[in-house]
Formats: structure tokens, C-alpha cells, sequence
């Protein structure tokens, strides 16, 4: 398995994985937890998936694994203009040292890997993945909308969400807005809790302004 770095900008390879991300994120959030997204055919996409945002993707011999989606929060975001419910009266978070991951999923039924703790290894290798390319272009925190299943996840994994507001019954989810501060406590913890030797972004990903 290996985490890509992707943009609406991509080459043709890049267009057939964002393609296989829309499926996944079809069939997890539609699908398995009949989220109210926006679909279309195979795929699932909304007005945040733009030329602003990045897709760390988890990759294995070609297929799609898992996803993220990360936006800047200086730009339309979902957390600012979908979800304001959320932030209980507080400002949403808007600046260049933040950016707001939405869209986080693992297809559980095609990667058996897991690690001790029972958790997919592909969520280990997304979230480590968040915290090199945030901590590689010198952000603070990463703001995001996710629900209390995926809030446990967090912490099992070794990063605490530092809640902007309390849970709200959002369809059928019950959601909370917070912010996962890009701390190296925190990607040690999910390195260590996830059995990764190391980085697990290319170099040349990892690091901004790339050739």
C-alpha cells in the first residue's frame, strides 16, 4: 500500500484515481451509511471538490483503499458554510495555518490489513499521511466535521479532536466540529499504534512547492 497526493490538475493517471475515489466515496458514503451526498452514477461529489482541494489517497496495486480531502479554509468549506450548526455560535476557523479535511473513508471490505488495535491499517497510513503534508507546509491544525464513531477513531489512534462545539444530530449521524492539532506527539502515536517504520508520503509530497 502507498499514500498519493492528488489535484484536480492531475495527468491522466491521477484523473483515473480521482475517478476511483468518487466511487469509493459513492458506495462508503451513500451506499453503507446513507449519508445525504450528492451523487451521480458511480460516483460521489460536491460543490468542495474543487481546484482548491488536495485527495490523499491510499493506493494498493492500483486500486483505492481509502481517501481524505483536505481544503483551505480561507476558501468555500464545509464546515464554514454546510455545517455552521456545528461550531455552536463560535466563528468558523479561517486562516492559512488551518485547512479542514472532509470526506475520510476506508473501504473496510477490500483491505483486510488491520493492525492489534483492530483498526485498518489503510486509516493509520490516511491519518499519518494528514499530519506529514500539514506539518510539511507548517500548519497548526486541521479543522473537520466527522461523527462520534470516527471521533473514537481518532483517539484510539492517538489524536484527540479539541472540540469546537457538542454533538448535533446532523440526518442520521450525531456530528461534532473540532480541530486535530498537527503535533509530532500525535504522529509518533499513530506511527507507533499503526506499526509504520516511517513516513509514509513521498519526499517530494510531503515537502510544499514541489518540482
Amino acid at each position: 500500500m502507498q499514500v498519493v497526493e492528488l489535484t484536480r490538475a492531475g495527468d491522466g493517471a491521477n484523473r483515473s484515481l480521482l475517478r476511483d475515489m468518487h466511487r469509493l466515496r459513492r458506495k462508503v458514503f451513500k451506499d453503507r451509511l446513507d449519508w445525504s451526498v450528492s451523487t451521480r452514477g458511480d460516483f460521489e461529489k460536491d460543490r468542495y471538490d474543487t481546484q482548491d482541494a488536495t485527495y490523499l489517497v491510499v493506493v494498493d496495486r492500483g486500486t483505492v483503499l481509502g481517501c481524505v480531502r483536505l481544503l483551505p479554509t480561507t476558501a468555500p468549506n464545509m464546515l464554514a458554510e454546510t455545517f455552521p450548526e456545528l461550531l455552536d455560535g463560535a466563528n468558523a476557523p479561517r486562516s492559512d495555518s488551518i485547512v479542514e479535511s472532509s470526506r475520510f473513508c476506508v473501504d473496510t471490505g477490500s483491505t483486510a490489513a488491520t493492525t492489534e488495535g483492530g483498526l485498518r491499517q489503510a486509516t493509520f497510513m490516511l491519518l499519518a499521511a494528514m499530519l506529514e503534508w500539514s506539518t510539511a507546509r507548517g500548519l497548526k491544525s486541521i479543522a473537520t466535521v466527522t461523527d462520534l464513531r470516527m471521533e473514537r477513531i481518532l483517539r484510539r489512534a492517538g489524536w484527540r479532536l479539541r472540540r469546537i462545539g457538542g454533538p448535533r444530530r446532523i440526518g442520521s449521524t450525531a456530528a461534532v466540529a473540532g480541530l486535530l492539532p498537527i503535533e509530532d506527539d500525535a504522529l509518533d502515536a499513530i506511527r507507533r499504534n499503526g506499526g509504520l517504520s516511517g513516513p509514509v508520503l513521498p519526499l517530494k509530497m510531503a515537502l510544499p512547492f514541489a518540482a
